[in-house]
């Protein structure tokens, strides 16, 4: 008499989700990221409890002291103290850079959604709109825009959000192409379902890997991008002790020999634009296994 062997259990579907996520954690690369942007975190939510001295006192009397033990990074021209500054200075750009990038990314899916489903007329005029708008340099789009409406933490957000716009609505537009002939799609098409559903419930699902991957660059860019439009004078404003606007008060102090001044602001904005990249790096080659 033969044994009848029950079915195996079909697979969880966040099963393969599980999988990757323990592959990310093995990566070195990643787990390194995540302990820059930690840091950083860290330091932009508790920094003004932890740090030696008052990052907005000022005392001309110690002025462009170099590093000894009572200032690890040394003073300004002001004589703040340089590291309680650099700490405190992770607030701004990490409230700026993801919202900017939250609000690109959210955009330009939608958009990219759109243009990708429908495709015909509507992909030839949008699509032609956001080839014309990458071909301007971002941060001349940026001071452009700046300049007509005033700098403000919530005039930065929205403008590096909407030049990010286009570029995320041309990933996910491509993404798009590849999804909408597949027989998912048709069969929701065949049941009557209405097209926002589609393109929200039935396509964006099985697009965000290139999306998660995306917005993990822009967020790189964005954060690049709000301390070079600080340092231009359009982005945030003094009294913060923002690094773009530390680099800007700065920067001329160099000949003179004070190079404390603006090396750790710029090794601040370095270290936090790896540790993004390095996160981004690791999440696209999970995604791409």
């Amino acid at each position: 008499m033969s044994t009848i062997v029950p079915p195996a259990a079909p697979r969880a579907a966040s099963e393969p989700r599980f999988d990757q996520l323990r592959v990310l954690l093995r990566s070195p690369t990643f787990v390194v990221g995540v302990f820059i942007v930690v840091w950083w975190i860290v330091c932009a939510i508790a920094g003004q409890w932890f740090v030696p001295v008052d990052p907005y006192a000022s005392d001309p009397l110690n002025s462009l002291m170099p590093p000894d033990r009572t200032h690890w990074f040394g003073t300004d021209q002001l004589g703040r103290d340089v590291f309680s500054r650099v700490i405190v200075g992770a607030r701004d750009i990490l409230t700026i850079a993801p919202l900017a990038t939250l609000l690109g990314t959210v955009a330009g899916t939608s958009l990219g959604l759109v243009v990708g489903y429908f495709d015909g007329w509507v992909d030839n005029v949008v699509g032609r709109a956001i080839d014309a708008v990458l071909a301007l340099p971002l941060v001349i789009v940026a001071l452009l825009a700046l300049a007509a409406v005033g700098a403000s933490n919530l005039t930065v957000i929205l403008v590096i959000g909407i030049t990010f716009t286009p570029i995320t609505a041309r990933t996910v537009r491509a993404a798009v192409f590849a999804e909408r002939h597949l027989d998912y799609v048709a069969a929701a098409q065949l049941r009557g379902e209405r097209a926002p559903y589609i393109m929200f419930a039935e396509i964006l699902p099985n697009v965000l890997p290139p999306i998660i991957v995306e917005a993990t660059v822009r967020l790189g860019y964005a954060i690049f991008a709000v301390a070079t439009l600080s340092f231009l004078g359009f982005g945030i404003q003094p009294p913060s002790a923002d690094w773009g606007l530390a680099l800007s008060e700065s920067y001329t102090l160099m000949a003179g020999g004070a190079w404390w001044t603006v090396v750790f602001a710029a090794g601040a904005i370095a270290t936090l634009v790896v540790g993004v990249n390095l996160i981004a790096d690791g999440v696209q080659g999970v995604l791409d296994r």
